[in-house]
């Protein structure tokens, strides 16, 4: 069967290989998970109008980066969103081969949107942030152990935070460098230190794992990390609202960052003030707070202009 000039192609990827269903094939291809595989499939699926793949723990980046590298539009969904999607559609059989085809009719009917293109020192840096964050979560787990460990467990303990807290400083170290090294991500630094409440590992998260800062409008970014209200109506019901879904680690980091913009903007913390005064909830209002300031964040990455109070962002 022909395939049409503008087709979509639905990856089903695992650690060994890639399943392929491309628009216009009746048949589901297979690739290696090597880089001659990834060539392969480059090559095979050249003039793509958009690549779907499900986030898999990092087994895809490989294929997203060859890719990218080869022109090809490419989407990194959540396998979630396409399980429920099935679901939906009545499609409870779950192979490589159907999930493939799967991934090809979410693409069709929701058109994720593309990602960014990410080079090699933005992932390098995001394989880092993630490692601190590791590092912070294990420092914690052992310091909650060490409250309650007798004399003999509580000197190994020690032992292993002194070794938690060497390497952090050594990958705080790392990061700084993995910015530095790239103009564009030392330039997004450089503005995101101007906004108050946000420090260098604050920063860093935001250039690691919100790439699509300053190129996504305001609702779609809100959405991304999840401050977004949800709808929870029907017929003349209305719900509360709340929010759902988005990059946890970057609601985390956002969650940090405006408890300090609170203290020491004066527009958030006005924002806040406003909000409180008229009554609503304090998780409520933080939200809603968490949601103007990474709004006034994607205007400053957008612009690329360093953060200023209070008009110049429409505050």
């Amino acid at each position: 069967m022909r395939i049409p000039q503008a087709f979509m192609v639905g990856i089903d990827v695992s650690k060994a290989h890639f399943d392929v269903a491309v628009e216009g094939k009746s048949a589901v291809g297979r690739f290696d998970n090597d880089a001659p595989g990834r060539t392969a499939l480059a090559t095979a699926i050249a003039g793509a109008e958009l690549v779907v793949v499900e986030a898999t723990g990092g087994y895809e980046m490989a294929i997203v980066r060859a890719l990218m590298a080869a022109g090809i539009p490419i989407a990194v969904v959540n396998p979630r969103q396409v399980r429920d999607f099935a679901r939906a559609s009545g499609r409870l059989a779950k192979t490589d081969q159907v999930d493939a085809r799967v991934i090809l009719h979410f693409a069709r009917a929701m058109r994720p949107a593309q990602i960014p293109h990410i080079d090699d020192g933005r992932i390098a840096l995001a394989a880092l942030v993630a490692r601190r964050r590791q590092l912070i979560d294990m420092a914690v787990a052992e310091k909650n152990r060490l409250e309650h460990a007798p004399q003999a467990v509580a000197a190994l303990i020690g032992e292993t935070l002194a070794a938690l807290k060497s390497q952090l400083a050594r990958v705080d170290a790392a990061i700084a460098l993995a910015i530095e090294a790239e103009p564009d991500m030392a330039a997004r630094r450089d503005l995101l230190l101007t906004v108050p409440g946000i420090g260098e590992v604050g920063a860093a998260v935001l250039i690691a794992e919100l790439p699509e800062l300053g190129a996504i409008d305001d609702k779609k970014l809100a959405a991304l990390v999840g401050v977004a209200p949800v709808a929870h109506d029907s017929g003349t019901w209305r719900g509360q609202r709340h929010i759902a879904g988005g990059r946890a680690t970057v609601r985390c980091a956002l969650y940090m960052a405006t408890l300090s913009a609170i203290r020491c903007s004066p527009t958030i913390k006005a924002f806040h003030k406003r909000l409180r005064d008229a009554g609503k909830p304090p998780k409520v209002a933080l939200v809603a707070a968490m949601r103007k300031f990474i709004v006034m964040i994607n205007t400053i990455i957008k612009r690329r202009t360093p953060w200023s109070e209070p008009q110049q962002h429409g505050c």
